[in-house]
Parts: structure tokens; sequence; C-alpha cells
């Protein structure tokens, strides 16, 4: 996990996840899918890897996937738990 993330406590299994924020004292839960997509940025996977996996699970067309990832990391970096 990246230096700049040491305040960030994860819990992620097949339902979903949290993570803890101990610096701003906030929990944010995830889905399956973005337990999944955590756990693959945590092991620095490139989107565009995350994207074609997804696509290939999914059958959803990469146009849509790439918006939902893209609107997925977004929200992550708002709430301080991605770097920008």
């Amino acid at each position: 996990m990246d230096t700049e993330q040491h305040h960030l406590r994860t819990a992620i299994d097949g339902d979903g996840g949290v993570i803890l924020d101990t610096r701003a004292g906030k929990i944010s839960t995830l889905n399956a899918t973005g337990g999944r997509v955590w756990m693959a940025l945590q092991r620095g996977q490139d989107l565009d890897a995350i994207v074609a996996e997804l696509v290939r699970e999914t059958g959803e067309t990469i146009e849509t996937v790439k918006k939902d990832l893209h609107d997925f990391a977004g929200a992550l970096e708002k709430q301080g738990l991605l770097p920008r």
C-alpha cells in the first residue's frame, strides 16, 4: 500500500468491503465489485487492466465500464482515499 495511505484500514471479502480512514474518522462501504476494484488498485493494477477484466467478466461494453470505473475512482479521490 502506498505510504501516503497508511491511515487507511480495509476489510474486503466476496460481498464487498469497508475502508476506515483513521485520519478523517470516516468509514466507506463498497459493494462486491467496488471491493475487487479497490484491491486491484492497491496491488498497483492500472485502470485499463481493471476495465478489460470487468468487461470480460460482465459482458458490459467497454464504454460503460470505463465510465463507471472513472466515476468510482473519482469518488474515492474526492473522499481522500486515492491520491489525485
